[in-house]
Formats: C-alpha cells, structure tokens, sequence
C-alpha cells in the first residue's frame, strides 16, 4: 500500500522527496562531524582559537563555493552539484580517518575545507530547487516547502551534533568517521540515480559575472543574512561547547545532547514558523515581517549577556536564554530562506540563491573566527554583546527590503 501511494505521487513531489532525502543525509554527517572536531580536539587540549581556526577554511570555501556552485548548478543542473557535494563529503570523511598522530591543524583544516565546498554545494542546489517544483505564483506553498525543508535539516543537524557526541563516546573518533562515510556512500550511490538530470538549468549559460546579483532586494537581504548568521555563530560554534564543558563541567555526551536539543528545536520551529508569522490568515512574510521578528532576537542575547554580567543563576539564564534565542532565531532563518527564494528569478534561480548562501557563509566565517577569538580573552558574555550588535544590525537592513511581494 505504501509503496502504490509512493507511485502515485507526481513527479515534483517525488524529486522534492529525493532531494529532502539527500539533504537529511548530508545535515546528520555534518552535524555530528562538527560536534565530533569540536569535543576530539578540545580533548587533545586545543585551545578554543585553535579549535575556531580548524574550521576556518570550512567557512572560508562556504564564500566561495556558494558563487561558483551556483553558476555551477546554473550551468550543469542542480543534480550534479548536488551530488558532487555528497561525493565530496565521503572524501572528506575519508581524510580523517587516517592515525591519530597524522590529524595535525593543517591537515584537519585541508579536510574541513573539502566538507565546507560539499555542504554548501549540497545546501545551495536542495533550496534552489524547491523553486523549481513549486509553480509560479504559489507563494503559500513555497514557503511551507522551503521551511520544511529547511527546518527538517535543522532538526536533524541537531541529532547530527548528538551523534557526534555519542559516536566519540562509543566508537572514539576514527570509528566515527568510517561509519558515517560508509552510510553516505549508500545515499550517493541512490542519488546518482535518482535525480532528475536537468533539474535547475539555466535556458541560457550564465557567465561567471553573472554570479553577482543586480536585485537590490537580494543585495539587502543577503546583507541581513549575513550579519544574522554572524549573531548565532558568534557564540554558538566554539564558545558556547566550551564554556559548558569547562564552565559547568559537562561531559561530552551533556554537551552533545544540549547543542542536538537546541538545534532539534530550532529546526522543528523553523517548519511551523508560517503558522506562526501568519500563513493561516493567508499572509506570506514581507521585509516587515523580517525587520520585526530581528528586533525581537536582538532582546534575547542583551538579556542573557546581562544575567551573566551580574550572576544571576548563570546555569539557568544560559541554558532557558540559548532555547529561547533559538526559537526566535529559527522564526528569523526560516523567513529569509523563504524570501530570497521568493526574490530569485526562476531561469538560473541558482546564481541568485548561491550569491545569497555566499553572504550566509561569509556571517559564519565571521562568526565562527570571532566564537574563538573572543571567548579565549573576554568570555561568552562578550560573544553574547557582539550576537545582539549583529542582530540589530540585520534589523536595520531588513526596514530596506520590499514591504510587499514585489521586487
């Protein structure tokens, strides 16, 4: 029965499935990938900074991976880049699993390079392609499937990172890693056949020039994106599983776990977030809804930042303040991803969609080498002051996008 209902869903649904499928693949090794390089080499007795610098070229080759993979998917179908990027991870994987005493900074970093230009080619050519499935001018639908999508990935980067965890704990670093480069071979062995083969080429061949968007919409957005994803990272990437292990003396399976639960419900909000911003009225969000829901983030780092400033029940603020930035952070990631597909021309929706992920990358770049930096010398009350600049910031140059659907 569950087979002959598969059968009889349309050929859109069905890709939409295939790539959600693939895209969940992806999210769970690189969630638990991340959380693993972050618990191994703390470990080892790497200082935070060192820890920040091992995913330095990861962020640095996101920038550059999301302008030439989406000329890229523009020019060759957004199936090949997509599984480029689940065969790049498998190589990348397979890099770490080399002795112990051969995991030097460098060598990580090389490695961490490659996982950047796959998640990005993989996360670029799965949202370029919801536009591509849903019709024109179906702007509800497009954004429950961009959200779902996207708050589906999160969810499940989030057990990624209790993965990560758990698989340290169980099977130590390097078993880890065999085992989930063994996994992804399956998925890429099945996405390879199952993708469609033109899915999101251009009618007429972009030139590389051409990876720079002329819609002052996309422009502004990608700004606030930037600043956005900078907020979150700033302290979520290496200072705030630090200052848990250290501060609170959690173990790596209690670090795991909060970041997996943080994360788990961030994704699950993102995909109910057009319930939440309106779409029962039958409203789709607009630069309004984006500069509102910003102002509201910015509240929740200044609160907690305070309580640590005056040691008010530090565990407490730390942990409900960090679940609470994470649902209103989820509503704000949520909203963007929508409105830039929204924004994106559908011939070679690619180019403007991986321009935007380029913006995206460079606020992780920036936040990830300041969650580093900042914490080593000032501790996370400073990275929590540096998250609200970010968002008031992003707040500002949302009141410059669109206040209607229109371009």
């Amino acid at each position: 029965m569950g087979l002959l209902s598969l059968s009889n869903l349309s050929p859109q649904i069905k890709q939409y499935l295939v790539i959600t499928g693939n895209y969940w693949a992806f999210t769970l090794t690189d969630g638990a990938l991340r959380m693993l390089v972050v618990l191994y080499f703390h470990h080892l007795g790497y200082s935070p900074i060192n820890i920040a610098m091992l995913f330095l070229f990861y962020e640095i080759f996101g920038v550059v991976t999301n302008l030439a993979g989406g000329w890229l998917g523009a020019r060759l179908g957004l199936n090949k880049t997509m599984n480029i990027g689940l065969g790049l991870q498998i190589i990348a994987l397979s890099m770490l699993t080399v002795p112990a005493d051969m995991l030097s900074v460098a060598y990580v970093m090389a490695a961490q390079a490659l996982s950047g230009i796959a998640k990005d080619l993989n996360k670029m050519s799965a949202k370029s392609a919801i536009k591509l499935l849903v019709p024109a001018g179906a702007e509800g639908t497009l954004y429950q499937w961009v959200a779902a999508l996207t708050g589906s990935k999160n969810a499940l980067k989030g057990v990624g990172f209790f993965l990560g965890g758990a698989l340290l704990t169980l099977l130590e670093f390097r078993g880890a890693i065999i085992l989930m480069a063994s996994l992804l071979v399956v998925v890429w062995l099945f996405s390879l056949v199952a993708l469609k083969h033109d899915l999101g080429k251009a009618k007429n061949k972009p030139k590389f020039k051409e990876v720079f968007s002329k819609s002052r919409a996309i422009n502004i957005l990608s700004a606030a994106r930037l600043f956005l994803f900078g907020a979150r990272d700033v302290w979520f990437v290496v200072a705030l599983p630090v200052f848990l292990a250290v501060t609170f003396n959690w173990d790596h399976w209690w670090v795991g776990g909060f970041m997996a639960c943080w994360v788990i419900g961030y994704g699950i909000v993102q995909s109910f977030a057009p319930y939440i911003t309106g779409k029962k009225q039958g409203r789709v969000p607009t630069g309004r809804t984006a500069f509102v829901w910003a102002i509201y983030l910015s509240i929740v780092p200044v609160a907690i930042a305070l309580a640590l400033h005056f040691d008010v029940y530090v565990q407490v603020s730390v942990v409900v303040g960090l679940l609470i930035f994470g649902v209103v952070f989820a509503i704000n990631s949520s909203l963007h991803s929508y409105l830039i597909v929204s924004y994106a021309d559908a011939d070679g929706v690619s180019l403007d969609v991986g321009f935007y992920y380029m913006a995206n990358a460079m606020g992780r770049l920036i936040g990830t080498v300041l969650s580093g930096w900042v914490y080593q010398f000032y501790g996370l009350e400073a990275c929590l002051w540096i998250s609200a600049l970010f968002v008031a910031l992003a707040a500002m140059l949302s009141i410059k996008l669109p206040m209607s659907l229109m371009k």
